[in-house]
């Protein structure tokens, strides 16, 4: 009886020390997936009363890209679902809602120009318009690899006095209702660990009749400046994770 109750006492002790070690090599495999791992990441905060004051009271439409200022190569890191698919409710497709992602991004590659990689389609990382107060994504980049990263943000019917609705003047109607153009930001980043940050604004762009126009901010343009009232970026490494669920792009 001794001995059968000590062959348990023994099997346990191994499967439990099988497990722990188990246990210790997973976690091992876990922190060095981290290892020599960057990421890009992207905090913003929307300013729910500006979009509330526009006509529809609709989140904007945006998309953010990676620029490789050595190459010149472009990545889409997200775009909004109805800018990346056209899909705007029964309505042909609107390009004035970004202009320059539009451009870059569907223009080039109907010409075949521009440097466009085209190993994942950008329609891979759209979503839905974000309706929250925060929106988050991260990108995965090689370390230290340096990046310019462009935010392209129309809100649809902010009206202003130099935005019309209808153009009392001259009778004309906003066809889109487009409102304010939409903004660009920009910022340099160095893929550097503890790195921050904040983009700036640094023009307007626009769609008119097939042509797009990039151009310093217009005076005119009010508290479209305010819709994004915080854009932070970030560079981190990976926390260790069994099962990664968020949605990392491999640059």
């Amino acid at each position: 009886m001794r001995l059968e109750k000590k062959k348990i006492i023994k099997t346990g002790i191994i499967l439990l020390s099988g497990g722990l070690l188990l246990l210790l090599i997973i976690a091992g495999i876990v922190i060095i997936r981290t290892w020599g791992r960057t990421l890009i990441q992207i905090d913003i905060h929307q300013n729910k009363k500006i979009i509330h004051l526009s006509n529809f009271a609709e989140p904007p439409q945006f998309a953010i890209w990676l620029e490789n200022p050595a190459t010149n190569e472009l990545k889409t890191v997200f775009v909004t679902h109805r800018v990346a698919k056209g899909d705007w409710e029964g309505k042909a497709n609107v390009p004035v809602a970004l202009p320059q992602w539009f451009k870059l991004f569907r223009d080039n590659k109907k010409q075949g120009t521009g440097k466009v990689p085209e190993k994942k389609s950008d329609l891979a990382i759209s979503g839905a318009t974000p309706k929250g107060d925060y929106f988050s994504i991260r990108v995965e980049v090689e370390p230290g690899s340096e990046w310019i990263c462009w935010i392209e943000m129309n809100l649809a019917g902010d009206f202003n006095d130099a935005f019309p609705e209808i153009d009392i003047k001259t009778l004309r109607e906003d066809e889109y209702s487009n409102g304010q153009p939409a903004l660009i930001f920009r910022s340099e980043l160095k893929a550097i660990e503890g790195q921050i940050f904040k983009p700036e604004i640094v023009s307007q762009s626009t769609w008119n009749k097939g042509t797009v126009t990039v151009e310093p901010v217009s005076d005119g343009v009010t508290n479209a400046k305010n819709v994004f009232d915080d854009i932070q970026i970030s560079i981190i490494k990976p926390k260790p994770k069994l099962i990664d669920k968020t949605k990392v792009q491999d640059m």
